[in-house]
Order: structure tokens, then C-alpha cells, then sequence
């Protein structure tokens, strides 16, 4: 017998505008960001308004809010049709939209105040983190639910990454999110130095594999085989793409970290799993491709087909290039430069966007009931959009591996060729400027998307949500005359548990031997943890987000221990929460700055880096020299550091402010005696930064490739 049942469409024509809206905001911000890295003089020397402040409201906003609504409006949609049932709770789709809105809202008030935990896709501060707990687990609860009242007995290939989504984002997030408060916007995460480096990796990875891999794959298998009204090419190959891809993925953010101070066991873990990755990343893009077998005259035709084979090839040069990328001796070259940005953009405006827009383009008619206003204006939006990647990406390519080679170049005596940091930056500027026009060509092709989405809905007909005839009653008991595979996906439960199991194993066996930092460490080394001071300037350093432009890591490789130094040790950041090894130099790595230079330069290059350095890109901060430093936070601070294991003496904790002044005094009156004019300097902010910047490479005792130290 069957029953009619309503979808629930109203959830998804919700997030498919929210994506739409974040899109916009993504999209303006990254052009903007680009410019400031243009010419500096983008950042307005506005406090809120600086390239350390906004890049990272710009990557939140790509992945989380424009991909994230992505994903939610996919799901939504395909799930109650390949589950042929209504979501388990309104309330719950409800809660889940609304509260990732306000998520979102937060990240984009916190992060221009610099309120940042300054780790890569996870910046956001405790009180953001546990509402993405919460409303990550309602979204988890309402997609479980329904699957166990589902009128189809066999789960679907994207039910697979559906579910493997849910579980290790929420692995991740917890795990990577762990973190004492020492305020209501600012904690310090349990993790420290080498344990931080590889657990944020291990985040930052499989943050990328699993909400902008896994869950677009999902979307890859349903909406793929419905434009082209043909079945997936292979179901045997959907299951080896699944579980490979499942298992290998979480075992590769050591590659993140290579030729660093990670032990190398670590590393080598991490580059042999990320090559294996090669093999599952094509078969499902193979997959994806063959589906159209017979069905290739609609590419010509039919612009979600363009947009949906357009991703599926991005996605297939992504996973190309990342296996390339995690070879040590390819990663000595890319590392810290713009090949990583151009490889990062291929695939989140290539794979992500592209597929994002597929998707929004079948959707539009069903959801809206009508006709997609103008399929010209579709083909123009996938032309400009390819057109913007391109140049995006050739420019970033060139601009990374110029940059990259030049640091590396090293002439008959042993010499750098190019010693000056600052001339490998301004000879890619040119390169900086065409990625602004491919950015823009991108941002254009949105907006004929967007003028074609409201044209499409000004037409719209009578909104109701699809109807559906399925079984009342459907048996999940396995049969067995099926296979193993065919079974288990009958199974929800058992499914998700070995879901569960293959992510991990893999994180434990990853992590765990890092736990114990001591280990690393050499008995006759001692390592001094920072001053009141200087915990208060790296708090002030992180608020404005310097660590997304410098590094605080000089590699084993000879180019780079001849220009910064010798190579950092593990105990150098065994007290560094977080940890502060960096992913990109648009600056020079600081990891021994400490003492190089007079607190006199360092003032006057972070109130004008132009007075000391002609040609830098480095923008202004005149507010250092303004606002007054957050001193009595420091005994709060310190407890929290101390409780964490860092060698805090009780008197310490319990006088760190007047310690704190006192130290400030000291660099204050060394300022106003090279003529800053200032009285009240000592109360500024910038004088703890200045604290900080000359303590690195100075706090390890005992080890002489460490400290610079007389």
C-alpha cells in the first residue's frame, strides 16, 4: 500500500537563498582582501578593516556560509527523495537554519573586532564554538531520525557522504575546539606547539575533505545522474570511492607541516596517506564523468550539466595537484606561497562554486515552480565564472612558484640570490593585480546568476511543497540474497558505526604519539614561557591577525636557515597556545626576530612599516599606539596558561600586572629616550607587542641551534 506524503521545500528554498546572500559577501570581501595585497593602501588604516581582520572573515564566509548553505539546501532536497519521507521534525530544519544563521552573523561581527582563536577554519571563539556544537548536533539528530523512518530499505550512495559528513565534523570540531575561557571572547585551546600543529591540521585537512569534499560528493551522486536522467556509472566504484576515500582522507593533515619542526615519522605519514588519496579522489571522478556516458549532446544544451562537469573536473585537477603537493620536495617549493592559494581556489570557486551553482540552477524551476528565466544568462554566468578561475588560478600558480624560487635561489658561495624578503613580494605584485580581474570576472558571472535567480522568481507559480506516493510500510530486515555491501545499507546504524570507526582509528593513530610534547624534548633543554608582558603581546599579535601573513617556522631547508636563521625545534612553541607556525609568508618568518632589531623599529614599522621599508605591503596600525593594553586580564591568563602546565610561579600568576607595567615601563622609557613623545606610551598596546616580537627566538635555555641569546 502507499500514502501521499509532502517534502519539505520550504527548508531548502531557505538555505538556497542564505547560500546565494553569503555568496555576495564571500565573494566581495576575497576581491577586496586581493586588493589589499595589491596596494596597501585598501586597509584605509582602519583598525577593522585590515587584511589580518579580513581574511579570515573571508575564508569563514566561503566555506562555512556560502558552501555550508550549499550543502544544507543539497541534503535537504535529495535526502527526503532518496529517503521517500518528510524530515523527521520541522522544528529541527528550523532550529538548524536559523541557528547557522546566527552563527555566521557572529562570525562576521567577532572576527573584524579580532576576536579569533587565529587557527585556520576554526578561528572562531569559544562561545560561537559551542553553538556550532548545538546546531550541528540538531542538524545530526534530524538527518538520523530520518533515515530511521525512511520508506526506502537501501541507502543511497550520497546518504553515504551524508552521513560520514555528520559524524567527523562533529570528530573535528570537538576535538579541534577544545579550549579553556579566560573571558567571554578569548580562551586557550588544551593543545600546545606540536600537539596544536597537528591537531589543526588534522582539522584544517579534513575540514576541506569532509564539508567541502565529502558532502558535495553526496550532492555529486544525486544531482549528476538526475540532470543527465542516467544512472551512476558504477555502483562497485561508488563503494571503493566511499570507504577509500573515508579511511585514507583523515590520516593526511601532517602534509600541512612538512620539512618543519613535526617529528618526520608524522610527515612521512602524512605524504604516503595523501598520495594513496590519488587513487579513490579520480574514481570518483570518473564516476562522476561516465554518468553523462550517452547523455554528452546536453552539455552543449543544458547549463547545470555544464556546471555540474565543470566541477567534477575541478575536483579531479584538486585532487590531482594535492597528492603533487604533499611530496616533500614539491612542498619545499609551494609552501608558504601563492601555489597554495591558486590550488585552494581551483577547487573551492572551481568544484565547490561550480557545483553550488549546478545545483542552484535545478533547483530554481522545481522549487519555484516555473521555468529558469534565461538559460542565456546561465551560459554567460559558467563562461565568466570559468574565464575568473582561470586567471585566478594561472596568476596564483605563477605568482607561487616565482616567489617560490626566487627564495630558493642560492648562488655558487652559498649566498641568497634574492636576500631582500620584500623583492620576492613586489616582483608578483603584477600577478596580484590580474587575480583581482579574476576575481572580479567570477563576481560578475554571480551576479547574472543573481539577476537571473530574481527574474526567475518574480515569475514564479503557486509555492507548494512536492508531493510523493510511498509505501506505508517498508522492511529493513537485510535479505540474504544480497551482498555484504547491499546489506550493510540496509543497515543505518551499523553503516554509521563503521563510518565512525575508519575516521577513528586513523585520528588516533595520527595524534596520539604527539601527546606527550616531553617526549620531543631534550632533557638538558629548559624553555622559559612568556612574561606577562609578552603573553599580552602574543594575545595583541593574534587580535590582529599578523599570523595569517608571517610564519613563526624556519624549515630544514637551506634557503630558508640561511635568510631566517637556524631551524625551529619542537620546545620552541612547546608553550604556544596556539601555535603560531603559520601557512602563508606575504611577510618574513619571525621565528628569530627577537632582538634583531631596536624597540624604535619595531614602533615605527607597525605605526608606518613605510618609514622603515619603502616597499611594503604590510598595512599601518596607528591604534597600537591608542588603545590601552588589557593588563589586569593578565592574572586570568596566566592561572588558565598555568593550570595547562605552563611553569607559571604562584607569584607570578598573582602579580602579573604589576609585572607586566613594569616591563612596559622599561621599553617605554627606551622609546621616549630616542624621542617618542608619548607619556602614557607604557599603557599602549603596542608596547606588549613589541615585548613579544624581541622575545622570539630567546625563550629556550640549554640548546644552542635554538637560542640567539649572548
Amino acid at each position: 500500500m502507499q500514502q501521499e506524503i509532502r517534502y519539505d521545500d520550504r527548508i531548502v528554498r531557505q538555505f538556497l537563498i542564505a547560500m546565494v546572500l553569503w555568496a555576495g559577501v564571500a565573494f566581495l570581501v576575497g576581491i577586496w582582501v586581493a586588493l589589499q595585497l595589491a596596494n596597501w593602501k585598501f586597509n584605509f588604516d582602519l583598525e577593522w578593516f585590515t587584511f589580518g581582520r579580513l581574511r579570515p572573515l573571508h575564508t569563514n564566509a566561503a566555506i562555512f556560509a556560502f558552501a555550508g548553505n550549499a550543502i544544507f539546501a543539497g541534503i535537504y532536497y535529495s535526502t527526503q527523495r532518496l529517503l521517500k519521507t518528510r524530515m523527521a521534525s520541522d522544528f529541527l530544519s528550523q532550529f538548524h537554519f536559523w541557528g547557522w544563521q546566527l552563527i555566521i552573523v557572529a562570525a562576521a561581527l567577532t572576527l573584524p573586532l579580532g576576536i579569533t582563536q587565529s587557527k585556520e577554519y576554526a578561528e572562531l571563539e569559544w562561545p560561537i564554538d559551542i553553538a556550532i556544537t548545538i546546531v550541528w548536533v540538531v542538524f545530526g539528530v534530524n538527518l538520523f531520525w530520518t533515515i530511521a523512518r525512511r520508506r526506502e530499505k537501501h541507502l543511497y550512495v550520497a546518504i553515504w557522504f551524508y552521513i560520514a559528513t555528520v559524524i567527523t565534523v562533529a570528530l573535528l570540531h570537538v576535538v579541534n575546539s577544545i579550549e579553556i575561557p579566560v573571558g567571554l571572547f578569548k580562551s586557550y585551546p588544551i593543545w600546545a606547539g606540536i600537539q596544536d600543529a597537528l591537531v589543526q591540521w588534522w582539522y584544517g585537512h579534513n575540514a576541506v575533505a569532509f564539508f567541502l569534499t565529502t558532502p558535495f560528493l553526496g550532492l555529486m551522486y544525486y544531482f549528476m545522474p538526475k540532470a543527465a536522467q542516467r544512472p551512476v556509472y558504477s555502483y562497485r566504484l561508488s563503494i571503493v570511492h566511499f570507504w577509500a576515500l573515508v579511511f585514507i582522507y583523515i590520516w593526511s593533515g601532517p602534509h600541512h607541516l612538512l620539512n618543519s619542526a613535526m617529528p618526520d615519522w608524522a610527515q612521512t605519514l602524512g605524504m604516503i596517506f595523501s598520495l594513496m588519496l590519488w587513487a579513490p579522489s579520480w574514481g570518483g571522478m570518473i564516476n562522476g564523468l561516465l554518468t553523462l556516458r550517452g547523455a554528452w549532446d546536453k552539455l552543449r544544451t543544458d547549463p547545470v550539466i555544464k556546471f555540474l562537469v565543470g566541477s567534477v573536473t575541478f575536483y579531479g585537477m584538486s585532487t590531482f595537484e594535492g597528492p603533487i603537493l604533499s611530496i616533500k620536495s614539491v612542498n619545499a617549493l609551494a609552501h608558504f606561497n601563492d601555489w597554495i592559494i591558486a590550488h585552494v581556489h581551483g577547487g573551492a570557486l572551481g568544484w565547490n562554486g561550480f557545483l553550488s551553482f549546478g545545483m542552484l540552477y535545478y533547483l530554481l524551476p522545481r522549487l519555484w515552480n516555473t521555468q529558469l528565466y534565461s538559460k542565456k544568462l546561465a551560459e554567460y554566468h559558467f563562461w565568466f565564472g570559468l574565464l575568473g578561475i582561470l586567471i585566478y588560478y594561472i596568476s596564483m600558480w605563477s605568482a607561487g612558484i616565482t616567489q617560490g624560487l626566487m627564495w630558493m635561489a642560492i648562488n655558487d658561495q652559498g649566498q641568497l640570490i634574492y636576500p631582500d624578503f620584500v623583492e620576492t613580494v613586489n616582483r608578483i605584485i603584477p600577478l596580484y593585480w590580474v587575480r583581482v580581474i579574476g576575481g572580479t570576472l567570477y563576481m560578475i558571472g554571480f551576479l547574472i546568476m543573481v539577476y537571473n535567480m530574481i527574474k526567475t522568481i518574480q515569475n514564479r507559480g503557486t509555492l507548494e511543497d512536492e508531493k510523493a506516493m510511498v509505501p506505508t510500510f517498508v522492511s529493513l530486515e537485510p535479505s540474504p540474497q544480497e551482498s555484504t555491501h547491499r546489506r550493510l545499507e540496509g543497515l543505518g546504524t551499523a553503516f554509521s558505526v563503521l563510518v565512525f570507526i575508519a575516521v577513528f582509528v586513523g585520528s588516533v593513530i595520527s595524534i596520539y604519539p604527539v601527546l606527550n610534547i616531553h617526549r620531543y624534548v631534550p632533557v638538558t633543554v629548559s624553555v622559559e614561557p612568556y612574561s606577562p608582558l609578552e603573553l599580552l603581546g602574543r594575545d595583541i599579535y593574534i587580535k590582529e591577525g599578523c599570523y595569517v601573513c608571517h610564519s613563526q617556522m624556519v624549515r630544514h631547508l637551506d634557503f630558508d636557515v640561511i635568510r631566517f636563521g637556524n631551524p625551529s625545534k619542537v620546545e620552541e612553541s612547546m608553550y604556544d597556545r596556539p601555535f603560531q607556525w603559520g601557512s602563508k609568508r606575504t611577510g618574513p618568518d619571525l621565528a628569530r626576530v627577537g632582538k634583531k632589531y631596536p624597540d624604535l623599529w619595531h614602533y615605527r614599522h607597525m605605526i608606518n612599516p613605510r618609514d622603515i621599508v619603502t616597499d611594503s605591503l604590510m598595512p599601518s596600525y596607528p591604534w597600537l599606539a591608542e588603545k590601552k593594553a588589557e593588563y589586569d586580564q593578565l592574572p586570568k591568563r596566566l592561572r588558565v596558561m598555568k593550570s595547562l602546565g605552563v611553569p607559571y610561579s604562584e607569584e607570578t600568576v598573582e602579580k602579573a600586572t604589576e609585572i607586566a607595567r613594569k616591563d612596559a615601563q622599561a621599553i617605554a622609557q627606551s622609546l621616549r629616550d630616542q624621542g617618542v613623545t608619548d607619556d602614557n606610551l607604557a599603557e599602549k598596546e603596542i608596547i606588549p607587542l613589541i615585548a613579544y616580537l624581541q622575545a622570539l627566538g630567546h625563550k629556550v635555555k640549554g640548546n644552542p641551534n635554538v637560542s640567539l641569546s649572548k
